[in-house]
């Protein structure tokens, strides 16, 4: 394909493990960040409130915002995102956690089902 025939849009998958030191301190944060919110529905804040009092990973989820990783990057503008969060067990010598394996699978993937030329980013 050639650049006219390209899309201009690109999907970005990030998964991302973070170790948590300070749950009360991420809890916090994040509850300044729902009182921040003008915005934020009195109901839905409250909702909100409590599931990150329980759950720091619901904590994370209303921290990290795709629009801050993104909105820095000159000629993108972000069309939609999603994200989730959850508390897991890592183990970083596990073959689950070998992220160039995953890399290794798409790819394989995508050469299966690719009839045109392929274009890498990076």
């Amino acid at each position: 394909m050639n650049t006219e025939e390209t899309s201009r849009f690109v999907r970005l998958r990030v998964e991302l493990v973070l170790e948590v030191h300070d749950e009360d301190a991420v809890t916090k944060a994040a509850l300044r960040r729902l009182a921040g919110d003008a915005e934020m529905p009195d109901d839905e804040r409250a909702h909100a409130e409590g599931a990150v009092t329980e759950d720091t990973a619901e904590a994370l989820a209303h921290l990290v915002d795709p629009f801050d990783l993104v909105s820095q990057v000159p000629g993108v503008e972000l069309q939609q995102a999603s994200w989730s969060s959850e508390r897991i067990d890592y183990d970083p010598d596990s073959p689950e956690w070998d992220l160039d394996d995953d890399d290794v699978d798409d790819d394989e993937e995508s050469d299966d089902e690719s009839d045109g030329e392929e274009v890498g980013i990076g």
